[in-house]
């Protein structure tokens, strides 16, 4: 017989008060970690908290960081997000940053370097940092957040705050103090994620020989032949092996071969794993996305070893802990960036990041993806930053306000670090001034964001 659904009634009961910050930062990913650097100082307590039990999020998946140069070449993410990448290059664990054909630029970056660099930076910023804990409700009064309540093995527990920054990629915070929130397209379609992973032992100069010597077999994608001559690269394309991999009977998810060669010379990652119709803000369907991307590991793994250059004794080496959420809740804010704000390379008074990486949108249905570019670079207010009705509350990353398309080109990477940033620096300001964080003086603060070495037109 099958079972009713019901309701639970829970009884009120006091819940303990763990801290209390002047800012908190939920979410210690890119755009966390940029945020809880940029507010701290000058007296103020800051807390970072993070569900995981490292810090970095989609810094340590493999993932390259895309962006930091706009389609003129010139660099446009600074400040802060350079530092990061300063850090890792005198480990050894980051590239230069390089043009790219198809994704503008390519930051190649070693994931655990990333995680060790990320805690060491709170140390010295002296950040508090609360790990394994989940943000599950928000403590608001009148149309003010006041702080958020954890969940953890602690049990149910509060920290306050006099500001909370919304770093989590999904608008937790944001959503549970009654923000509009959408998600996907007009259909609720959403880009579909990918779990990466990298294989060892390949012999990455068979396969860039293979590119750059028989392009009519190992076909790329707009980029041209001299990109496979550079140490570092990314490969988008081999659509003719695909084909005959599916001729073959293997399965394949995705249209193209996406390869990204590591910090050491025989690694590469993988970015062809794909499961269309996740939901990362419902279990059920993040569980089902898990378990689909890594049986599709294997079906890619035999498509790579068969049919693609240098993988012939190429074996797995590692996963990568979660999936790679492409796309998510987002806020509705003060301002909504839209794509044609995007392809004009519009300019805003207020402008707080510039950012160049095309309108990339895998679509929620389907294998492909399109890429659209503005030509040059486009700015994203402060507005965006700043939810239209709830006030000591700034979303940052790519759950920031943008729509569906423009979500498209303002995820990457680099640009989540330079919102960060801005972020955590208005945040500061707006205590030091007295005001709430929609109030703040956004030229006291493009100000201090270029004395502080970021890039604003």
């Amino acid at each position: 017989m099958e079972q009713k659904i019901r309701t639970i009634h829970e009884p009120a009961r006091d819940i303990p008060v763990r801290a209390a910050a002047d800012i908190l930062i939920v979410g210690a990913g890119p755009s966390g970690l940029m945020a809880a650097q940029a507010a701290a100082g000058k007296g103020l307590k800051v807390m970072l908290i993070e569900s995981r039990g490292y810090l970095g999020g989609n810094l340590t998946i493999g993932l390259p960081i895309l962006g930091f140069l706009g389609e003129k070449g010139n660099q446009i993410i600074k400040g802060l997000p350079q530092r990061f990448i300063d850090r890792l290059k005198e480990k050894n664990a980051a590239s230069d940053h390089r043009p790219c054909k198809l994704h503008v630029s390519l930051t190649i970056i070693d994931p655990e370097a990333s995680k060790t660099l990320a805690l060491q930076l709170m140390e010295e910023a002296g950040v508090e940092v609360l790990m394994y804990v989940f943000c599950t409700d928000v403590i608001k009064e009148g149309d003010e957040v006041k702080g958020v309540i954890i969940e953890s093995k602690a049990g149910r527990e509060a920290i306050l705050a006099k500001t909370v920054i919304d770093c989590t990629g999904d608008a937790d915070v944001a959503y549970r103090a009654g923000v509009e929130c959408h998600k996907g397209d007009a259909e609720g379609g959403m880009q579909p994620p990918t779990l990466m992973f990298s294989m060892r032992g390949v012999e990455t100069q068979r396969l860039r020989d293979a590119i750059v010597n028989q392009p009519e077999i190992y076909d790329m994608d707009i980029m041209p032949a001299e990109s496979f001559r550079n140490e570092k690269f990314i490969t988008v394309g081999l659509r003719n092996q695909i084909g005959k991999a599916r001729d073959a009977g293997i399965d394949i998810p995705v249209a193209r071969t996406i390869l990204i060669t590591g910090m050491a010379e025989d690694e590469i990652w993988v970015n062809m794993s794909r499961v269309n119709g996740v939901d990362p803000t419902r279990p059920e369907s993040y569980t089902h996305g898990e378990t689909e991307a890594r049986k599709q590991i294997y079906e890619i793994m035999k498509y790579l070893e068969q049919y693609v250059p240098g993988f012939d004794k190429a074996w797995l080496d590692r996963v990568a802990p979660f999936m790679g959420i492409r796309e998510s809740r987002v806020i509705v804010g003060k301002y909504v960036l839209t794509a044609g704000d995007i392809l004009a390379c519009r300019r805003f008074d207020d402008a707080v990041a510039v950012a160049s990486y095309p309108v990339d949108l895998h679509h929620p249905k389907g294998g492909d993806c399109t890429l659209e570019y503005c030509g040059d670079c486009y700015d994203i207010p402060y507005r965006t930053l700043v939810p239209a009705h709830v006030e000591n509350l700034l979303v940052a990353g790519r759950c920031s306000s943008f729509t569906h398309e423009a979500m498209a080109s303002t995820r990457v990477m680099s640009t989540c670090m330079a919102l960060g940033e801005a972020a955590g620096r208005a945040a500061r300001i707006a205590l030091e001034e007295g005001v709430r964080p929609s109030q703040v003086d956004v030229q006291k603060l493009r100000r201090e964001l270029k004395e502080t070495g970021a890039y604003l037109r």
